[in-house]
């Protein structure tokens, strides 16, 4: 994939884009990232996100709606070099992550909303693959989403 800059992209496509409240902060290893999207629903429970970035990610980004918690970690490490082994090319987490530190030298694009110590609990409790909303964006399956340093955006056809 070419680089992705977001200002750019809104200049070049402003009939298509549509750009995240500024809510998140880049903490994985790629800055900038996108690809087609693939969607979990849970709170406070990464059980369905574990098993994702164990699947084939194919350049896809896995966004995370884990309800804007701020009360425990739903991504860390681990879940990283998982994502990265397996070419997801970012995760973008409404909610909280951890081990910041090292997710900084995996080569995966990660954003989300703070850093958080606590694990998550381990419930099996989720939704796979549905609309989800927050941050002002509707994210929805098999549309496309663009981060870097500006932020995010969604995009309902690949841009680049």
């Amino acid at each position: 994939m070419q680089e992705v800059i977001l200002p750019d992209l809104c200049d070049a496509h402003p009939e298509l884009v549509r750009v995240a409240e500024p809510v998140f902060s880049n903490f994985g290893g790629r800055l900038a990232f996108g690809g087609q999207i693939e969607t979990i629903k849970c709170f406070e429970d990464n059980s369905l996100v574990a098993e994702r970035v164990k699947e084939p990610g194919a350049g896809k980004v896995l966004v995370v709606d884990a309800g804007g918690s701020l009360r425990c970690g739903m991504f860390g490490d681990n879940l990283a070099n998982e994502a990265a082994a397996n070419q997801w090319a970012g995760v973008v987490v409404y909610g909280c992550v951890r081990d910041v530190d090292v997710l900084a030298e995996i080569d995966v694009g990660i954003q989300a909303l703070a850093p958080h110590p606590l694990k998550s609990i381990k419930r099996g409790q989720g939704e796979r693959d549905m609309v989800v909303h927050f941050a002002g964006l509707s994210f929805v399956p098999g549309q496309y989403l663009y981060a870097d340093n500006n932020g995010l955006l969604v995009s309902p056809k690949a841009l680049v």
